[in-house]
């Protein structure tokens, strides 16, 4: 196969142009947490704070699950680049079988979180409060889940502009599903948390449904859907070794996040809500981070799929300059504008706005300081995903989260008294960590090993 090198230039355009439909996407993605974060916080500082932790508990689950979805992505691209259709509806359809086994499994820590929660420190009104909005939202993880898979299914066949239009569909829906069962309109009763809840899942349902139709009349060759019932162990296997370990890393990260959000937790409702609405800016600027991390992820599998070497290396080098530009821009955005975007999250009569406004805008400091080390971290993820190498870049991000990020996340938060913004120097520590060993990772390991034998690092090589 004759093999086109392109130049750096070329190369920031490529993933431009495939990144940005899946960097809209995500952005919509979050929308969707962001509305709920923004009506919720009209409705109550106390809901707010009870959507942050029940919020926090199914992101930490959802993003366990993804594993497989994000394991679908690169096996896609790469059997696409070598033509092997029933190879994608293979991987594609046990992608969703795992996904459902998933949700399966899960299903009851969500129904009993409350308990969960209380033994974790947190006031038992706001365990109630979550618990109601985790019974409903947990239903949700299901149709969350299947969409992500077929997300990746459809990115990891260029199709990244639909991925891009399901998400917003599902986006713009959800603030008239809010409006109504938060507030009781339109004749609705008023609800509260467990109407924002009720959104979140009618939201989720929607995009899976609007996935699996595109999925279905755009590339009917595959036939996703087609004979669903049937097992496929090879395939099954196949998607869970690739995917087991990215869902273990995705759970290391959010585990972290998960984390701090009980720490804040202990300092009360007001630093809880601050901290959660910290997270929520923070999280836009990662979210086109992720998108970038997946188009790093669709493009170094297409060059895996050709044993393509130069390609994967100028690509790598093009996903991280992006990733930097995005971080420098985030910064400057938390460092000069802190109080107008944490006010857009409270009423302005709340009598606890000033106070979380000014815990807040310390914890903008922190976020615009790990903007950096963020994103390098997650294209690093991205670009060694795409070579299929992810058992090793699972034990290095636990490491660096949980061995490194939690201990200093409680030695400056607790130990030295910092508070809030100790906590958040924890996180930025380890990320920091996680950067550099996944960087090094890819340029010393996985990219020499690549170049010389046309194949990733192989599972029983990874740990030498």
């Amino acid at each position: 196969m004759a093999l086109l090198h392109l130049s750096f230039a070329q190369h920031l355009r490529a993933a431009t142009i495939l990144g940005l439909p899946l960097v809209g996407g995500h952005l919509a993605q979050f929308a969707i947490g962001l509305t709920d974060a923004i009506m919720i916080g009209w409705y109550g500082v106390t809901e707010l704070a009870a959507l942050t932790l029940a919020v926090t508990v199914f992101m930490t689950f959802f993003m366990f699950g993804t594993g497989f979805a994000f394991a679908v992505m690169p096996m896609v691209a790469s059997h696409a680049a070598q033509g092997e259709d029933v190879q994608v509806r293979r991987v594609t359809r046990m992608g969703l079988w795992l996904s459902a086994m998933f949700f399966v499994a899960t299903l009851p820590v969500f129904w009993f979180s409350g308990p969960i929660l209380r033994a974790l420190g947190q006031e038992a009104a706001l365990a109630a409060e979550a618990q109601a909005y985790l019974r409903i939202a947990g239903f949700g993880l299901l149709p969350a889940l299947g969409v992500m898979v077929l997300k990746s299914y459809l990115a990891g066949m260029a199709h990244t502009r639909a991925v891009f239009w399901i998400t917003v569909l599902a986006a713009v829906l959800n603030v008239p599903f809010n409006w109504v069962l938060i507030f009781g309109r339109a004749g609705f009763p008023e609800l509260g948390i467990e109407g924002a809840a009720i959104a979140s899942v009618l939201t989720h349902g929607v995009a899976a449904l609007g996935a699996a139709i595109y999925a279905r009349r755009k590339l009917p060759r595959h036939e996703l859907f087609t004979r669903f019932w049937r097992p496929d162990p090879e395939s099954l296997a196949s998607v869970f070794r690739l995917g087991w370990p990215i869902g273990l890393t995705n759970l290391s990260e959010i585990g972290l996040f998960a984390t701090s959000s009980i720490l804040m937790g202990w300092l009360g409702a007001v630093a809880l809500a601050a901290h959660g609405i910290a997270i929520q800016l923070a999280t836009a600027v990662f979210m086109i981070q992720v998108g970038l991390s997946n188009a790093a992820t669709i493009r170094a599998g297409n060059a895996h799929g050709r044993r393509d070497a130069p390609h994967l290396a100028r690509g790598a080098q093009a996903a991280l300059a992006l990733s930097g530009a995005v971080s420098l821009l985030g910064m400057a955005v938390f460092i000069l504008a802190p109080e107008p975007l944490i006010g857009l999250f409270l009423d302005p009569a709340d009598p606890a706005r000033a106070q979380i406004i000014a815990i807040g805008t310390g914890l903008m400091v922190m976020a615009a300081l790990f903007q950096v080390v963020d994103g390098v971290q997650v294209v690093a993820l991205g670009l060694l995903r795409g070579v299929q190498d992810t058992r090793v870049p699972m034990g290095m991000a636990a490491f660096a989260y949980w061995v490194v990020g939690l201990p200093t996340a409680l030695f400056f938060g607790f130990t030295l008294g910092w508070s809030g913004i100790g906590v958040w120097l924890g996180l930025v520590l380890g990320l920091g960590v996680a950067a550099a060993l996944l960087l090094m990772r890819f340029w010393r390991r996985a990219l020499p090993a690549f170049a010389a034998t046309g194949q990733s690092l192989a599972p029983e090589r990874a740990g030498q």
